[in-house]
């Protein structure tokens, strides 16, 4: 067996970059973080081909002494905490002294530093977690970090990061994120020279999250005031009800000023919009939570989005009555033995089908999967489902997610599509996140070939000339965004056959707008379609279509 031995510094940093250092974007977080922890009151962010070949965070924070400036540069070297009981009350972004050194053993990475009441500055340069050079430098007081060539010292990293503008939108939704969440601080972004947003310091919440976000949501949000429970505080900007994203990234919490991933946070939100957004949706919001330093561990991992709540009953309680209460609504009364449930039981949207989707039927009626010459309508039972007599016995017949089979397959084989486009007569023009514009950006082949003709005019704009017949121009906008977000989310997706599939079932769903069809003539030209499709006994997400019951078992039961 091999001999124990002590890693290196330089092989001990590029561990923990791994840990602490994801993609680009986190080289950014941290950054970022240090800067606030700094006190500065402006922050500029610039970054090239998604980060992979140039990061700058530049600040007017308080700055370092050459000494400290190479320090900063050890494991563990850290200006936030002394002894072990500090962690139960961090008042700082940064506390393990690990980011700097992480980030400066996989990049070329140069700092340059001055120190308020200092004369002058110094510049240090670190190749691959190899020091370089240090030497005097000019400059203002502050902080600059420049951040080259991530993980050219770890190519095997280099590998497994996404496209330039997958990594862009990472590093443009991170400084939203510390831009809304600090509103004494000026932040400015930029890529490739040209500026993101810039948000200007001590500007009013909604209008921040106009200026950072879109102006769209300026008309979509409602004030949360101060709802205070002893030392729990909550406050922000919440979606009106009915106002719903299919994903999470404009669903924003921040925990005593720090942007957090928490799902008890998240469901006990949702938990307050109980009954006011389609089942599965999120609500636009920007809340900002305040508690004990004490009730919150902020020392879970590394990257530290992770959070874990003391007394999580009693902080979920009181965000979901705040704000049910904020959206009209009555407080509502927990279950002392259950709790609050994690998923609100929320009702979802009323589905409708448009006859343009029907084509003519075949000249026979095949029952699917069985020997039968034909089905016989009887009539509606309970919208969706029709009942059909059938030689052998009684069908129970789901026009919807028959409806839903038929045009999926008909997606996928590219029978709805371009060929089918209706042109808008006054273009829709959409205005989309940076996050959600790159998932538009990579996915407009797939839309193009449902039947859309989207085009991008500048920024994070879009206009849409032309829609598949299958869309009602009024859905056009919901059924676009939450489209866009689940391209977004399934990123990972590598296999452009797999998003297609993906978009198709969100398109079958979308499309299918109406419990029962216009008339039993459509309802039997359904049942034929379906016939006709290679998986008839399912919908895309796996409902039956249809369900049989025997004549044998009709008569046994009433035997």
């Amino acid at each position: 067996m091999a001999r124990i031995r002590i890693l290196s510094d330089q092989v001990a940093n590029q561990i923990a970059a791994g840990e602490v250092i994801e993609r680009p974007a986190a080289v950014v977080k941290e950054l970022v973080e240090n800067a606030l922890d700094a006190g500065a009151t402006r922050i500029e962010v610039e970054f090239r081909h998604g980060g992979k070949s140039h990061l700058r965070v530049e600040d007017n924070g308080a700055g370092m002494s050459g000494d400290d400036a190479l320090l900063a540069l050890e494991r563990h070297a850290t200006s936030k905490l002394v002894e072990a009981r500090d962690l139960d009350h961090i008042g700082t972004f940064g506390f393990r002294g690990e980011a700097l050194p992480s980030i400066a053993s996989v990049t070329r990475f140069t700092l340059q530093t001055r120190a308020r009441g200092q004369d002058e500055g110094v510049e240090i340069f670190v190749d691959g977690g190899v020091l370089k050079h240090k030497h005097e430098h000019g400059m203002a007081p502050g902080t600059r970090i420049l951040a080259d060539h991530i993980f050219n010292s770890v190519p095997a990293r280099r590998k497994f990061m996404r496209t330039d503008a997958t990594e862009s939108s990472h590093i443009v939704q991170c400084v939203r994120l510390y831009a809304t969440a600090n509103p004494s601080v000026a932040f400015r972004l930029l890529e490739d020279g040209r500026e993101i947003f810039s948000s200007p310091k001590d500007s009013t919440l909604i209008d921040r999250v106009a200026a950072i976000w879109g102006a769209r949501l300026k008309n979509e949000l409602i004030a949360l005031r101060g709802a205070q429970d002893g030392d729990l505080k909550l406050s922000g900007l919440l979606g009106k009800p009915g106002v719903a994203r299919a994903g999470k990234s404009e669903t924003v919490i921040f925990v005593n000023g720090r942007p957090v991933d928490c799902r008890a946070l998240t469901y006990a939100l949702l938990e307050g919009y109980h009954g006011r957004l389609p089942k599965g949706a999120y609500p636009p919001a920007f809340l900002f939570f305040e508690a004990d330093p004490a009730r919150i561990d902020v020392n879970v991992h590394p990257a530290k989005r992770e959070i874990r709540l003391k007394d999580e009953f009693r902080i979920r309680n009181f965000i979901t009555n705040a704000v049910a209460t904020a959206l009209g609504g009555a407080p509502r009364a927990p279950d002392a033995a259950q709790g609050i449930s994690l998923r609100p039981q929320i009702p979802a949207y009323e589905i409708h089908a448009p006859a343009a989707v029907l084509s003519e039927p075949p000249p026979s009626l095949a029952a699917p999967k069985t020997n039968a010459p034909g089905w016989r309508l009887i009539g509606l039972w309970r919208a969706p489902v029709w009942l059909f007599e059938t030689p052998g016995g009684l069908v129970l017949f789901n026009a919807r997610a028959a409806h839903r089979r038929i045009l999926y397959e008909a997606l996928l084989k590219g029978k709805a599509s371009a060929d089918a486009a209706q042109p808008l007569l006054i273009p829709l023009s959409l205005e989309f996140s940076a996050l959600e514009s790159a998932a538009l950006n990579e996915g407009a082949p797939l839309f193009a070939k449902q039947g859309f003709s989207l085009e991008s005019f500048g920024g994070h704009c879009w206009r849409v000339d032309a829609l598949p017949a299958w869309l009602d121009p009024d859905e056009a906008e919901p059924f676009l965004r939450e489209a866009v977000e689940l391209l977004r989310e399934q990123g990972k997706l590598r296999d452009a056959q797999a998003r297609e599939q993906a978009l198709a079932k969100l398109a079958a769903k979308a499309a299918v707008r109406r419990d029962d069809m216009a008339s039993e003539a459509d309802v039997t030209a359904l049942a034929a379609q379906l016939a006709a499709c290679d998986n008839p006994l399912t919908a895309p997400d796996g409902k039956p279509t249809y369900i049989e019951l025997s004549t044998g078992d009709l008569q046994r039961r009433f035997m």
